[in-house]
């Protein structure tokens, strides 16, 4: 590569890959076996001018070259090949003391007379130019150093030697040639902080870890030169040996379990590290460790004076009279040394409160009731103080003692006011008592005396005025008719303050508290009387309402105040204000009824209203719309629709019966029976194979159509028949007349046919005995005996039944599944129990 043309100037030359090495000439050598790919390689060699600040860079792209056709392989032919001159890696000691030129190493080859070198470093200072270390004499190859070497800068070199020939021609490959630079213990390892600190708690137990100290060496790693221990020199103060160190951690411990705060606040330690694993020729280093012992609650305060004595004025509240002071050996301001105050003795009345002062930590008390120099002309008070934090003692050590001191309060005698006592009075009133009504009496006594005589009582304005205090004598009156259900009353109470004025003026005061005892004013009184009641007979839910308040409201009892209706109606209790109302009797008519009913409260006040039930022939009520009989007292009162629609009944009902009357004397008439009518009512059955007639010992033909004693008549192909048991027995005689008999009759030479249907009634009341006979005989053989299976034929009546078959050929598993047959209507059932055999 020609540099010179890219920069002339170029101080430094490398290259981006280090598989090649480019020289000053421009000539690229590979410094390890390179494979390429099977395009190209490329690589950036980049010229630096220092001075100018010059930077350039050359793209370099290697291709393989073509292949070259190989020869068959008996072709093949070995080639002899010179042997690689090649000398071994050199060393050379760090900071060596010469002499120099040193030499380090000679390179020949066996057809070259002339050599050069060109060298590199790497390490650290790669950037300097190491130019004039190393040369190499020209005419046998021994490679010098001219000055000693720093391995920290330059850890190795890597020298490519040039052979050539006088005339220039170079027969040999360049040789790179690698000269390492062997560490020697020329540096002391260093501490990586000048000063560590570390804190610890007080009468920690040993073994607690307290801090980590770090330490480096630039010597060559993995090396007895960088191999660091760690030991403790010395320790301030010089007390028992109270901490330890790891020798190649580093890791600071507790030693000692006697680690007192308030003896020695902090530790400071002289800690040493030395390479060569601590061995005495290794290079060594000295640190300093701070340890500030953190403060726990292991001293408790104390009172610096073990009795104290102070006074207050009698009647005097919220002010201060003494301040203690305690002494804690703890760290001030931390929870260990804030004290905390309290009375154990001699405050049983709460007179007395005691605070603690933030910024001086003394103890404040207070009176915060007045004091009554008649009732104790001094105060004796025990007061212990303790810690805010808990106790943290030290191994083996005692348990604290609390300390306590006592206080004398001497309370001196002042010209007071009258007291009144008690100084609350509670006065209850019944509600609605009459105004003027002496409710109670309050009095106030001069502490001096202990009497009332010369005291006067008032009550300032601005209160609730319920009541009035007499001038002298202190009773209490109401002035109004105190009613809870009135304006500020329905708070049911009220506190009044009086004043009690002495001779001399001075005041006192007092609070009667004014309470509104519930009254029975109030009557209970049902919340809702309309109702209305179906045919199902619900029961009606009564529910009254009572506005005073317990006692005097539930459990209210209910009665029907009208014997009559009492005797009708009846009252079942549900819960303490509701009870079902109900008919005793199902003859109860229809009607709308007023029934009188009491309500009694707890307190014996009864309320009586009237509950109107409107008894309708419904199903819900919404369909009830008030035209029912109505029941007035004990009798029941037709209305005028009603009476109307009784008289229609009746002479309708006479109608029908005069029609009936008169259709019994008609005669029988006998119809032809059509073929639409024979399909919907009596089925034909005496004939079971056509062309073929079957006739029957019971069976008496007809001899003439006015001869009632015939069953059948036989025209052309059609049978006209008349069922009939006995003589004189035909349908019109079993049912009574009105109604044309079965059969056909000519009147006049015309045929009259039928259009109608006969009732179900009719049809089953005259064919249901003929019907059993016939059945019975047809079950019969030849030997009159019953047969066991009979197989009939039924005609199809339009769609199947869910019951399936029901004949005496069923299968014999399927007569237990005949429950069926027990919900069958009338018609059905001689039909089912001539097929269930017995």
């Amino acid at each position: 590569v020609d540099l010179k043309e890219c920069l002339p100037s170029a101080e430094f030359i490398s290259s981006s890959d280090g598989n090649f090495n480019v020289l000053e000439d421009g000539s690229v050598y590979t410094t390890s076996a390179v494979s390429l790919s099977a395009e190209k390689k490329t690589f950036t060699i980049l010229l630096k001018d220092i001075k100018e600040h010059i930077e350039k860079k050359i793209h370099v792209s290697l291709v393989e070259e073509g292949k070259k056709k190989s020869r068959h392989a008996r072709d093949t032919v070995l080639k002899r090949t010179k042997r690689r001159w090649g000398p071994i890696p050199s060393v050379m000691i760090e900071n060596s003391l010469g002499p120099f030129p040193l030499q380090i190493q000679q390179v020949q080859s066996d057809t070259a007379q002339n050599y050069t070198i060109y060298y590199s470093a790497s390490g650290p200072g790669i950037d300097q130019d190491p130019k004039g270390l190393f040369y190499i004499e020209r005419e046998t190859g021994n490679i010098f150093a001219t000055r000693a070497v720093d391995r920290e800068q330059y850890p190795s070199f890597q020298i490519i030697c040039f052979a050539t020939t006088p005339d220039g021609y170079s027969p040999e490959v360049p040789l790179v040639h690698t000269i390492r630079i062997e560490d020697d213990n020329d540096n002391a390892p260093y501490f990586t902080q000048e000063v560590f600190q570390f804190s610890v708690p007080e009468n920690s137990k040993p073994g607690v870890f307290v801090g980590k100290v770090t330490a480096e060496d630039r010597d060559e790693p993995y090396t007895l030169h960088t191999t660091l221990k760690y030991s403790i020199v010395s320790q301030i103060p010089e007390t028992v040996r109270s901490f330890s160190i790891h020798p190649y951690l580093g890791d600071i411990s507790v030693l000692s379990p006697q680690l007192d705060r308030e003896m020695s606040p902090s530790y400071t330690l002289l800690v040493e590290v030395r390479d060569m694993d601590g061995q005495p020729y290794g290079l060594c280093t000295t640190g300093t460790v701070m340890i500030r012992l953190e403060d726990t609650n292991d001293n408790a305060p104390s009172f610096k004076q073990k009795h104290y004595e102070t006074q207050v004025e009698e009647n005097r509240v919220n002010v201060e009279i003494l301040r203690l002071s305690v002494l804690d050996l703890d760290e001030p301001g931390s929870p260990g040394s804030v004290a905390v105050y309290e009375i154990i003795k001699g405050n049983d009345d709460r007179s007395f409160e005691i605070t603690t002062d933030k910024n001086t930590n003394e103890g404040i008390l207070c009176v915060v009731k007045g004091l009554d120099y008649e009732s104790a002309k001094q105060r004796i008070l025990v007061i212990a103080v303790n810690n805010d934090a808990p106790y943290m003692l030290a191994p083996h050590s005692q348990q604290v003692s609390q300390s306590t001191s006592s206080v004398t309060v001497n309370v001196l005698d002042m010209d007071e006011g009258p007291v009144f006592k008690p100084c609350h009075l509670i006065l209850e009133v019944k509600e609605c008592e009459d105004i003027g009504t002496n409710i109670g009496r309050y009095l106030a006594e001069d502490p001096e005396t202990g009497n009332s005589e010369g005291i006067c009582y008032r009550i300032p304005p601005g209160q609730c005025n319920w009541i009035s205090i007499d001038e002298r004598s202190g009773e209490v009156r109401t002035v109004k008719v105190l009613d809870r259900d009135i304006g500020e009353m329905r708070r049911g109470q009220c506190n009044i303050t009086v004043l009690a004025i002495d001779r001399n003026g001075k005041t006192g005061t007092g609070t009667i508290q004014v309470i509104i005892r519930p009254g029975n004013k109030n009557y209970p009184r049902i919340t809702t009387t309309e109702y209305i009641m179906c045919r199902d007979r619900k029961p009606i839910c009564l529910t009254a309402q009572d506005d005073d308040e317990s006692p005097y409201s539930t459990p209210f009892v209910y009665r029907i105040t009208d014997r009559r209706l009492a005797s009708s109606w009846k009252i079942t209790q549900h819960n303490d204000n509701s009870v079902y109302l109900s008919p005793k009797g199902d003859d109860i008519p229809y009607g709308i009824y007023t029934i009188p009913v009491s309500v009694t409260d707890n307190g014996g006040k009864v309320g009586e209203q009237y509950v109107t039930v409107n008894y309708c022939d419904c199903v819900t009520p919404s369909e009830c719309d008030g035209r029912t009989r109505q029941y007035a007292g004990a009798n029941v009162t037709l209305g005028v629709w009603a009476i109307l629609a009784m008289i229609l009944g009746s002479l309708l009902l006479l109608l029908i019966l005069i029609t009936i009357c008169g259709c019994c004397g008609s005669g029988v008439m006998h119809r032809q029976v059509t073929d639409d009518c024979a399909n919907h009512n009596l089925i034909i059955s005496n004939t079971e194979a056509p062309g073929e007639e079957v006739m029957d010992h019971n069976i008496i033909p007809l001899q003439n159509t006015n001869d009632q004693g015939g069953y059948g008549i036989k025209t052309g192909d059609h049978q006209t028949f008349e069922m009939v048991k006995g003589r004189g027995h035909t349908l019109e005689s079993v049912k009574g007349g009105g109604h044309q008999s079965l059969g056909s009759v000519k009147e006049g030479g015309q045929t009259m046919m039928d259009t109608c249907r006969y009732s179900y009634s009719e049809w089953h009341n005259f064919t249901h005995p003929r019907l059993g006979e016939k059945v019975h005989l047809c079950r019969q053989d030849e030997e009159q005996k019953h047969s066991e299976d009979y197989l009939l034929s039924y005609n199809y009546e339009g769609r199947g039944s869910l019951a399936g078959s029901v004949g005496c050929c069923s299968d014999q598993h399927e007569e237990e599944a005949l429950d069926f047959l027990d919900q069958l209507e009338p018609k059905f059932r001689t039909l089912a129990e001539t097929c269930i055999k017995r």
